[in-house]
């Protein structure tokens, strides 16, 4: 269910579509306004990037909210991104579902970020049967944390986390460089979550 919004002349199924295609599709905020007065409705680029910034946390928390319980088989992986021309890595984590359980932006790559990512995944979704990951870094937290869980460290095994970095990437092509690693963090948590809404879970799909 999509948070109410006050003060806005457009109704919030309006405003929740624009978000939605914004992230969806990799579009511009120009081009969500082209498709918006495709449909007969003129709203202004800033308005949408208004209604990027300001709803799509809201958004997004209410899609986890709505779904289903998260599988205990996580795959993790990091990603460099460049944010005010510095590099940092971008923490992702899915389940074996596909679904992207969280995301942590952080300066470093090592056994201390590993801890502090894990640490906060186990107190959202409780500790993992499986992790799979492709980081000698994890390997003392993952002991530490949730020693009953059965640790994989092969980049073989982790394919399913790949494909979930691509979306990041045409992101970071149309917006540009992030401009500080808390808006990195918020716009890429909500991005993960609004992207997958109304995407087909191939590996639920028959070939008949």
């Amino acid at each position: 269910m999509l948070p109410p919004l006050k003060g806005f002349r457009f109704p919030r199924e309006l405003v929740a579509y624009a978000v939605w295609a914004y992230h969806r599709f990799a579009l511009s905020t120009a081009d969500v306004e082209d498709l918006l007065a495709e449909r007969g409705v003129t709203v202004s680029r800033e308005a949408i990037r208004l209604w990027v910034n300001r709803f799509g946390t809201q958004f997004a928390s209410c899609i986890r909210r709505d779904r289903p319980g998260a599988a205990d088989n996580w795959h993790i992986d990091e990603v460099v991104v460049a944010i005010n021309g510095v590099n940092h890595w971008l923490w992702r984590a899915v389940d074996a579902n596909g679904d992207v359980l969280d995301i942590l932006v952080q300066p470093r790559r090592n056994a201390k970020a590993a801890k502090r990512f894990l640490k906060r995944l186990i107190a959202r979704f409780g500790e993992p049967r499986v992790v799979t990951d492709k980081l000698r870094s994890y390997i003392k937290p993952i002991r530490d944390l949730t020693p009953d869980a059965d640790h994989r460290a092969h980049k073989g095994l982790n394919n399913r986390i790949e494909g979930s970095h691509r979306p990041t990437r045409k992101r970071e092509k149309i917006i540009g460089r992030f401009k500080s690693p808390r808006q990195a963090q918020r716009f890429l948590a909500a991005h993960d979550q609004i992207n997958v809404v109304f995407r087909p879970r191939r590996y639920r799909l028959s070939a008949t």
